[in-house]
């Protein structure tokens, strides 16, 4: 029996590059060695997006760039974890096995009252209880379907320590394993994907390639890339350039010794090698941006996806909760 592997996919704005390589593409690896669950984490998102119509738009944009980018949901489980109600109801009963002190020391919560404090405000000005408690929904989301794994990068351990802490303080009142501990699959060989400026790709730096927008769009953005002020006849090194890096993602191995010797060469300038990445990332992301297009503009057949997918996980999450039920007490 393979072990279970399970990926949150938070739905806040469109999906990028970075996200793609940094997390949709290793993830969807996982399917062919684990029995793999994946869920938009739409109440995640509430904490931080109330308006509707975003929140709305931005769940359905993060459903249909994972199927587009490969995920099958007749060979995993794919769900809202709003359509699993078992998952709040189990939130509740581990309230009751989890220290406030484990809270406190959950990174968001500490860089949202660092933040506070350095603008000498209160510390807890504009932090609400979905943030403070996000490490609890989590383990939730994670212990209800019996994860053996969760692939994360090491800035993301913290909350799978956390819900191993909180499965085992259950374990240990009941004296049985009534919640399996997960672990974290941490994915050392994730790519740093390089930004429009340089730095890591991130929406919160405004430097991102939008995975599924249009053609010219993309054009335009890769040719805004920050380069340095090297003329056409200098040599360049590929190695120390994020037009290269990028363009190695998506490039073949014959296409990149080609291009790295051109650029040592010297005598291309940096708008050829602006136009090349342009080729390659459009190579690849024109199918699955027109896979997009059709099943984001296919309402009814996204919601009968997610709404499959949901019926799927149900009983494993009811099962879970009826475990947890009956050895409290409660059942």
């Amino acid at each position: 029996m393979k072990k279970i592997s399970l990926t949150g996919i938070k739905s806040t704005g469109s999906l990028h590059i970075g996200n793609y390589f940094g997390a949709i593409k290793p993830a969807l690896e996982l399917s062919a060695e684990y029995d793999a669950r994946y869920f938009i984490a739409d109440y995640h998102a509430l904490n931080t997006e109330k308006n509707p119509a975003e929140l709305e738009s931005s769940i359905r944009e993060v459903a249909a760039g994972w199927l587009a980018a490969g995920l099958d949901p007749e060979k995993v489980i794919f769900y809202r974890q709003s359509s699993i109600p078992e998952v709040f109801e189990l939130t509740t009963m581990i309230m009751a096995f989890t220290a406030k002190g484990l809270m406190n020391r959950a990174h968001a919560y500490k860089a949202a009252v660092q933040e506070n404090q350095e603008r000498g405000e209160d510390p807890d000005a504009g932090i609400n209880m979905g943030l403070f408690t996000y490490p609890v929904l989590m383990a939730a989301d994670i212990i209800i379907f019996d994860s053996d794994v969760v692939p994360v990068g090491k800035d993301q351990v913290q909350h799978i320590e956390m819900a191993q802490d909180i499965a085992q303080s259950v374990n240990a009142n009941y004296k049985k394993e009534i919640l399996k501990v997960p672990r974290a699959a941490i994915t050392e060989s994730v790519a740093v994907v390089p930004g429009l400026d340089g730095r890591k790709m991130s929406k919160s730096y405004n430097n991102a390639i939008p995975l599924f927008g249009p053609e010219n769009q993309l054009q335009k953005l890769i040719m805004r890339m920050v380069t340095n002020s090297q003329a056409v006849e200098e040599p360049k090194d590929p190695d120390t350039s994020q037009i290269f890096l990028l363009y190695k993602l998506f490039a073949s191995g014959e296409e990149q010794e080609a291009l790295a010797a051109r650029y040592r060469a010297g005598g291309m300038g940096w708008g050829e090698a602006k136009e090349e990445l342009f080729r390659v990332v459009n190579r690849q992301l024109t199918p699955m941006r027109e896979r997009f297009n059709t099943i984001i503009a296919d309402r009814e057949g996204l919601d009968r996806i997610l709404a499959a997918g949901a019926e799927k996980a149900r009983p494993i999450a009811a099962a879970t909760v009826k475990r947890f039920r009956k050895a409290a007490g409660i059942d």
